[in-house]
């Protein structure tokens, strides 16, 4: 199997155990294997029914994504691969290794807040950490190409890393409050009937919405840049694609507070918030590959330019 397709299926895996485990929060199966790791209730293989169905399954697919991306890491690391390239490689088994030590605290220490937050971070950078080296195996080798200006792609880059700031703040203050059951704290426009917050789950909650709206804005900023600033076909793409899922996910936030947060909107909720980091982490990823190609473009073109001139110079 190639890297980049055993990348590709290492990202999937790692959408679909976030998302599982946002089911097992919502679920409350947290405990479904009691407070042991890495057996469950005390065996290898449980009764599998109920709660512990669920834990189980959460587990075994991090299993088969532990042993997938060891499988990747030593693909990259027996091929002759750049600094940048060995560094995110090494990036990548690293948080593979504090997520499952993670992971096992969760367990342990009978699922802290803070504790179970910082599993679902450290997940979010192992998959930029995956998208990366995806994107890496796909341009890796390729001619290089002319796309934007390098000073254009700067702006972008920088823009792009701010939004990838952002999303991961609220996607943090988002994991505490739900496993703090801060979900509540707030109504759909207003806390206890007041705008303004009254403690701290109302202000937690208040601090959580506004990053999600300055997300937002920021992300029909950069929709509209992208469009009048001739940013190019596929980053217009994929910005009006992070566009449509905003709308989307206000949509479903509503939801959530208006059913109470009922378990599969939570979850569908957590899906699409992970689905749009995702996608902008990899926009940002592609971006920063295009200023290395123009780079290399630009390079290429001064070389020639100089032996052209040694030439006619003869």
């Amino acid at each position: 199997m190639t890297i980049r397709r055993l990348a590709f299926i290492c990202i999937i895996l790692t959408y679909f155990l976030i998302v599982f485990g946002g089911y097992v929060a919502s679920s409350e199966s947290g405990m479904g294997c009691g407070p042991e790791w890495p057996l469950c209730n005390g065996k290898v293989f449980p009764t599998l029914r109920g709660e512990t169905l669920i834990e189980f399954l959460h587990r075994g697919i991090g299993a088969i994504l532990g042993i997938m991306s060891l499988i990747l890491f030593i693909k990259l690391m027996r091929r002759k691969i750049g600094y940048t390239a060995r560094f995110v490689s090494v990036m990548m088994l690293g948080l593979l290794i504090i997520q499952v030590l993670l992971g096992a605290v969760v367990v342990v220490l009978d699922l802290p807040p803070i504790i179970i937050t910082i599993h679902l971070l450290t997940a979010m950078l192992f998959m930029a950490c995956l998208i990366w080296i995806w994107r890496y195996s796909e341009t890796e080798g390729q001619s290089a190409m002319k796309p934007l200006k390098a000073k254009e792609h700067r702006k972008v880059i920088m823009h792009l890393n701010i939004l990838l700031f952002l999303l991961f703040l609220t996607l943090a203050f988002g994991a505490y409050i739900k496993h703090e059951t801060y979900g509540l704290a707030c109504g759909w426009l207003d806390c206890k009937q007041s705008f303004l917050p009254a403690a701290v789950p109302e202000l937690l909650q208040s601090i959580h919405r506004g990053l999600a709206v300055i997300s937002a804005v920021h992300i029909l900023l950069l929709t509209y840049l992208s469009y009048s600033k001739g940013w190019g076909r596929s980053l217009r793409r994929r910005l009006m694609f992070c566009t449509l899922m905003v709308v989307l996910q206000m949509i479903i936030g509503a939801v959530v507070i208006k059913t109470f947060v009922a378990v599969p909107w939570a979850v569908f909720h957590l899906a699409i918030a992970t689905a749009l980091f995702t996608i902008v982490s990899e926009a940002r990823v592609y971006a920063g590959a295009q200023i290395m190609q123009w780079m290399s473009y630009r390079a290429g073109d001064r070389k020639w330019n100089e032996e052209e001139h040694e030439r006619r110079s003869f």
